[in-house]
């Protein structure tokens, strides 16, 4: 639902979504031109339009922005095109070529078995520079991690970060390149450092509500991230299980045989099988994942079926 926080200036709304979508901020006011920050999964696509225009209140969507190029933060970005052909899109740099030759392996569609519609970039949004946004000046920072490609945004003078999924509240995202071989966990901490050297008051996250307890934010961040430094399995069975439920959330419900051939299909979980988990079946493992997400409430079983809860 839309609202706008105490805590941040009048020129921003921010459209806070379900896990499937990220959230949306969308600036108006300032300098006359409006803007929108993510724009959520495509399933959702419709939703976020109609949000959008009801914000906008009959004026265009001139810059649409991502901080990265994961599914659910940019998986809107065909249909809010649709509706307003002549918005500006910036991406940031290191997809620019995937998304112009739209390459859904490279971009992460196909390995995680989820959906993007293709979309136009125009331009790229450069860590080093500014955007104006809202009359504003936000500076755009590299944060790699959760993703190598993507960027924070960060206003100093009303110290606002949008932080995409490089800090939530209570974490951050399944740090993917890590899945690959990379060493992804140092890129997080030094992400975690930047933010601590840029001081902001409130954040602005991808998923959750906005918050301003950043110091200990942060603190719980470190205190995950230390534990899939020390049990990198740890790291690989939270990001099957994000995996699962994430398409969980798309699907609401499904028979347990839909599942389970989904998951032998996905190339990410078949690539965590074979590198954490091959003392055991592609069956048993998937067995125990269905198990695990039943046994912590994110999933229930109702007969052959499973469903999102």
């Amino acid at each position: 639902m839309p609202h706008t926080p105490p805590a941040l200036p009048p020129e921003i709304i921010v459209l806070e979504r379900s896990w499937l979508s990220a959230n949306n901020v969308l600036f108006l006011g300032g300098d006359g031109a409006t803007a929108l920050v993510d724009s959520g999964y495509c399933s959702n696509a419709a939703q976020t339009v109609a949000l959008v225009a009801s914000a906008l209140g009959g004026r265009p969507l001139d810059l649409l922005l991502n901080t990265h190029l994961h599914s659910d933060h940019c998986g809107g970005n065909a249909a809010l095109q649709a509706r307003w052909p002549a918005v500006q899109t910036w991406i940031p740099p290191g997809q620019w070529e995937q998304v112009q030759h739209w390459d859904p392996v490279a971009l992460s569609y196909t390995p995680t078995g989820q959906d993007c519609p293709r979309f136009r970039a125009d331009a790229r949004l450069l860590p080093g520079t500014e955007v104006q946004l809202g009359g504003r000046a936000w500076q755009v920072h590299a944060a790699p991690g959760h993703d190598n490609h993507a960027v924070l945004l960060y206003e100093p003078e009303t110290r606002l970060l949008i932080s995409g999924d490089a800090l939530w509240e209570n974490g951050f995202g399944v740090v993917f390149p890590e899945l690959d071989g990379e060493d992804a966990f140092t890129e997080v901490g030094a992400t975690l450092d930047l933010i601590e050297r840029l001081q902001p008051i409130t954040v602005i996250p991808g998923h959750g509500g906005v918050f301003a307890d950043v110091p200990e934010a942060i603190t719980r961040a470190r205190r995950r991230l230390a534990g899939f430094v020390a049990d990198p399995m740890k790291h690989a069975r939270y990001a099957a299980k994000v995996l699962l439920k994430y398409k969980l959330l798309e699907w609401r419900q499904a028979p347990l045989a839909r599942v389970q051939a989904w998951l032998a299909a996905t190339p990410y979980y078949v690539r965590l099988h074979q590198r954490y988990f091959a003392d055991r079946s592609m069956e048993q493992w998937t067995a125990e994942l269905v198990q695990d997400l039943i046994t912590t409430g994110a999933a229930r079983l109702d007969g052959d079926t499973l469903h999102d809860a």
